[in-house]
């Protein structure tokens, strides 16, 4: 389940069909009108995103959450947190339901020192594949920060949470340079914490985070951050040669 430690935030309920259990408040993930729990369904964790008490009789806030319900299940990828279901929760009212993540948030990684190159790795590719999913089908959604950004706790896959509360007609210049810009700020702040320099990285991450920069699309991105890897793999496999050569020469010389 979620890395939010549970014992302090329990939440009671009172179900007497045994359907949910052990619910628990997430208070890191709340936004403006929601909360989201963690959540025993027949046995199995799965998480819950409900109308905050205040809101939950309101049609107006009743009519956005069932918008986001209707926009996020249609739409699928596997690095976004996606819907299975729309269901009343005894004492919360109707609630989204999605898996449960089990792992941990990027902020949590930068704080803890425990950032790894396959970490680093899933930003370079898994998020950008998420935005560009996010831009290509105009998915209205909070701004993407560390907090918002989640690794599983086994293979490290990335799972981007908040996404789809609603859907445009059309990405705009603004909207997509301000995903740009995020995605800037979130590197640069990663290698801050890294203890190896990797300047090729840093250089388009400040070109990101430039209010200026030159990236139109997240496919603007991807192509550069491709060029930056393949000039990374040409250089390992230059290194590579030269050691083999070295070590032919010199099984030659001794042989």
């Amino acid at each position: 389940m979620s890395y939010i430690s549970k014992e302090e935030k329990k939440v009671p309920i009172n179900d007497p069909t045994g359907k949910w259990s052990e619910l628990y408040l997430l208070p890191e993930w709340k936004d403006d009108y929601c909360d989201v729990y963690t959540v025993k369904k027949h046995g199995k964790w799965v998480m819950l995103k409900a109308l905050k008490r205040e809101y939950a009789d309101n049609p107006e806030y009743q009519a956005r959450l069932d918008k986001e319900f209707d926009v996020r299940y249609n739409f699928c990828h596997p690095n976004i947190v996606m819907v299975n279901d729309f269901e009343e929760i005894p004492g919360l009212g109707k609630a989204i339901i999605t898996d449960d993540i089990y792992g941990y948030s990027l902020r949590r990684l930068i704080d803890e020192k425990r950032l790894t190159p396959k970490i680093v790795q899933r930003l370079q590719t898994q998020l950008l594949d998420a935005m560009e999913y996010i831009q290509e089908n105009h998915l209205k959604h909070y701004p993407i920060t560390p907090e918002r950004i989640f690794f599983t706790e086994y293979n490290e896959n990335l799972k981007l949470t908040d996404i789809g509360f609603d859907q445009g007609d059309e990405m705009t210049v603004d909207d997509a340079r301000a995903d740009i810009e995020s995605y800037g700020k979130i590197i640069n702040e990663v290698l801050d914490n890294l203890p190896a320099s990797l300047p090729k990285l840093r250089k388009i991450a400040r070109k990101c985070e430039d209010s200026n920069h030159p990236y139109r699309t997240v496919a603007d991105v991807q192509l550069a951050m491709e060029k930056h890897n393949s000039s990374q793999l040409y250089v390992f496999i230059c290194v590579f040669i030269i050691l083999m050569a070295t070590l032919l020469v010199w099984l030659t010389t001794n042989g």
